[in-house]
């Protein structure tokens, strides 16, 4: 038997080892002039004018949270389809969270949800944080608009689909560069699209939020001057709120920013794969990932729907192919259950039932993306 076929891998390179190894002999192993490069080249790549590194994207999250104001009071709506950190972040600030269900279609927060609640309690909501589920833009102009109206914030949670872009305003809006939201998060989990085995990053173009979050980050202390009540000298600081130690090493940004310098031919072959699977896959009874005019999908994870999810998951799993399920709604999650008690969201809890993400990343080979179309087909013809 061939070798195992994971649903998603990092991609490192003889160029990401030596990034690393400069900074291994340099003076500096974190705090120093890698994060600024990383987050500059990153910024750039987006479109935004601020980028702030954190050491994992969950703590990017909770921060983002923190600086638009999420306290005990607060409540947020996001999606359910999505990892736990989405809303976990609003939790931690004190907060608490509001499900809205998902677009039967391409399976983000659908805007009408959110809007019909709103309207059944307005005046009672602080923000909205929509994902980028598995890559696909979310509607972002809509959740401004409702946003704008409402008197709410947004944090686009993009970490499934750097790279990524829509139409809108008679120009392409790449994901990240923070037109539409006060801010956008970002990972660099090891499966996704840059990798640097932990790490987050946050864009805005607001220079108010983009201090505060520097602030943050590191324990709420300044070094600027400016920013300080009292300044006596190269050796002095200020804690000026209490924050954080999320910072993200020197290190993890040489490989970040190496990994960056490929990101556009990364997305090429995600995209390549993609096709693929839509070519020779769309004959069976499966539902495909949506397409939507003017979208750019992200292809983090290509997820496919199919009344017989665990069989086929088995059978994929009994030939080395290991697929993968995202996510358990977060409302089901016990957690949750015993925060909120028992919610009906039926077209996330749908979704569920049936999703399975195939293998997808950019060092995917022809030959075992034809292993996996085949057993796939395999399993259909059986049954």
């Amino acid at each position: 038997m061939s070798a195992m076929i994971p649903y998603g891998k990092h991609e490192i390179l003889s160029e990401d080892v030596e990034a690393v190894a400069r900074v291994l002999r340099s003076e500096y192993l974190t705090q120093g002039p890698a994060v600024a490069e990383f987050e500059e080249q990153f910024a750039h790549y987006v479109g935004a004018r601020f980028a702030v590194a954190t050491n994992n994207a969950t703590t990017a999250l909770h921060i983002s949270a923190q600086v638009l104001g999420t306290s005990a009071g607060s409540r947020v709506i996001t999606t359910p389809m999505t990892f736990v950190a989405s809303s976990n972040c609003v939790l931690y600030c004190g907060g608490e969270v509001v499900f809205s269900d998902i677009n039967s279609d391409d399976w983000n927060l659908d805007p009408n949800r959110v809007e019909d609640l709103l309207k059944k309690n307005p005046g009672t909501y602080s923000g909205l944080i929509p994902v980028d589920y598995a890559g696909m833009p979310v509607r972002l102009p809509e959740f401004r608009e409702l946003a704008d109206r409402h008197g709410l914030w947004v944090i686009e949670d993009a970490c499934h689909a750097p790279g990524a872009s829509f139409e809108h305003a008679g120009a392409v809006q790449r994901i990240g560069n923070a037109k539409y939201s006060e801010i956008c998060t970002f990972s660099f989990h090891p499966v996704k699209h840059i990798a640097t085995g932990e790490g987050g990053m946050i864009t805005t173009n607001n220079e108010v939020l983009y201090k505060k979050l520097l602030r943050l980050r590191s324990h709420g202390i300044t070094k600027d001057p400016a920013e300080m009540s009292e300044y006596d000298g190269g050796w002095d600081m200020e804690m000026q709120e209490l924050g954080y130690n999320y910072r993200i090493s020197d290190i993890l940004c040489a490989l970040g920013t190496s990994q960056l310098s490929r990101a556009e031919a990364s997305m090429a072959k995600r995209t390549r794969i993609a096709a693929r699977y839509r070519a020779e896959l769309q004959d069976l009874p499966i539902i495909l990932p949506a397409v939507r005019p003017g979208v750019t999908h992200g292809y983090h994870l290509f997820v496919i729907r199919t009344s017989k999810r665990k069989d086929l998951y088995d059978f994929l799993r009994s030939k080395g192919i290991y697929s993968q399920v995202h996510y358990i709604p977060v409302h089901e999650q016990p957690y949750y259950l015993n925060r909120y008690g028992k919610q009906s969201l039926p077209n996330a809890e749908a979704h569920y039932r049936e999703c399975l993400s195939l293998p997808m990343f950019p060092s995917l080979s022809e030959d075992e993306q034809t292993q996996v179309i085949r057993a796939i087909r395999d399993f259909f013809k059986a049954g």
